[in-house]
């Protein structure tokens, strides 16, 4: 079993949706969506996790992997909607990862009107997105 994503970057912003399961086997996906995040965007990346089912422990690292990744690059990464099975303990030497009840909350937090489609708003996803919109730019 594996994840679906979807990537979303506006001005000094990105939205990383997850669905399915975090586990073992989707660890490799996340990391590549992570990388897809990196290039793709500036300032912070909110992964947004309302679509998650769960995560195992190799998931919670793999996000932990992912804020230092972030780290590195000069950018921040906060969780909107962690799973209710756990929450995400960091390992020493991890960046904070700020925790949002949900995705409008994080949103809300950027003081920003993300709600809306706005010029310069560009989307990514993979084929298996449960939402069935059009893909984006």
């Amino acid at each position: 079993m594996t994840i679906d994503w979807r990537y979303t970057a506006e001005e000094n912003l990105g939205i990383l949706s997850v669905a399915g399961y975090l586990g073992p086997d989707a660890v490799r996906r996340f990391t590549g969506a992570v990388g897809w995040a990196l290039v793709r965007g500036t300032g912070p990346v909110i992964v947004d996790l309302t679509e998650l089912r769960s995560w195992s422990a190799e998931g919670q690292l793999a996000i932990i992997d992912a804020a230092r990744r972030l780290a590195q690059a000069g950018r921040g990464l906060e969780l909107a909607a962690i799973p209710a099975d756990g929450s995400l303990v960091p390992a020493g030497g991890c960046p904070p990862i700020p925790v949002h009840a949900d995705l409008a909350a994080a949103l809300a937090a950027h003081d920003s009107e993300h709600g809306e489609q706005v010029e310069g708003r560009h989307e990514w996803r993979t084929t298996g997105w449960p939402d069935g919109d059009e893909p984006g730019n």
